[in-house]
């Protein structure tokens, strides 16, 4: 009955958790920043691979810069950073996939959520 739950592809965060951009992220971050505005106005496919060039050296999918733009504002959580993307029809395993592919890379960094007192 629960043996599909072992079969998941997608990583598990513990609750709680909370992501920021590294200064790497932030960098890369800001590359992607730019390179979807220089090839804004010049059609779908140019953006798209301008998506494509900032991805490919850092072994991301072109839509891990969206999230990374979600975390320029400060450390997010899952649930948060899963709101956030609902609106581009990204589900919870894609932002839970692009978050690893993401903390791998070294670009966003995660900690544990402050314990509260009891």
């Amino acid at each position: 009955m629960l043996s599909s739950l072992g079969s998941r592809n997608t990583p598990r965060f513990p609750r709680g958790q909370r992501f920021a951009l590294s200064p790497s992220g932030a960098e890369a971050e800001a590359a992607y920043r730019v390179a979807v505005h220089d090839a804004r106005g010049m059609g779908r496919d140019a953006l798209d691979s301008a998506a494509r060039r900032w991805a490919e050296p850092l072994s991301l999918d072109p839509c891990d810069g969206v999230l990374l733009g979600e975390l320029r504002a400060g450390p997010r959580t899952l649930p948060q950073l899963s709101r956030a993307m609902e609106c581009c029809g990204t589900t919870d395993a894609d932002v839970r996939a692009a978050l690893d592919r993401l903390v791998r890379a070294g670009l966003v960094s995660s900690t544990a959520a402050p314990r509260q007192a009891a």
